[in-house]
């Protein structure tokens, strides 16, 4: 099957999947920054419900459509002829550090229905190294991407 109707639209692709991931990427620094916020009060405060609202909100509004987007549009690009050199090992550790990003949303979305049950999934010292796991990623699927190293 040929999908050579994609490439006249590439750079609008391109562009809604970089729009995309910088929304999803954005989620993904903040939410466990929130968690870090939220192990810090107790349950019982009243700020913990605000929490709860703040990363409900981000993780349902924001994360979750933005990951969908950025893998409709990802899925798009390398269906596009010529975007992929399918034997180019970039392309397999950059698509492995896409598919720890999405594993990493959905501990971070499991973690949520934990603090949403008062339950503390990690310790805060837990949280901050987690926090650092997307700007690794990101670091790794960036350098694939424009630099090509082999």
């Amino acid at each position: 099957m040929t999908f050579d109707f994609l490439a006249p639209a590439y750079v609008w692709i391109k562009a809604l999947h970089l729009i995309s991931v910088i929304a999803w990427m954005a989620g993904l620094f903040y939410l466990p920054r929130l968690y870090i916020y939220h192990m810090q009060v107790a349950p019982e405060d009243v700020r913990s419900q605000t929490f709860k609202v703040m990363e409900r909100r981000l993780l349902k509004a924001i994360m979750n459509p933005a990951m969908i987007a950025t893998w409709i549009f990802g899925l798009l690009l390398i269906l596009t002829p010529g975007v992929v050199d399918w034997k180019a090992g970039w392309w397999h550790l950059k698509f492995a550090s896409v598919l720890a990003m999405s594993w990493f949303h959905h501990d971070l979305a499991q973690a949520r229905k934990a603090f949403e049950r008062d339950e503390r999934p990690r310790t805060e010292r837990g949280w901050r190294i987690m926090n650092e796991v997307p700007t690794v990623l990101m670091i790794i699927i960036v350098l694939m991407v424009i630099a090509k190293p082999f």
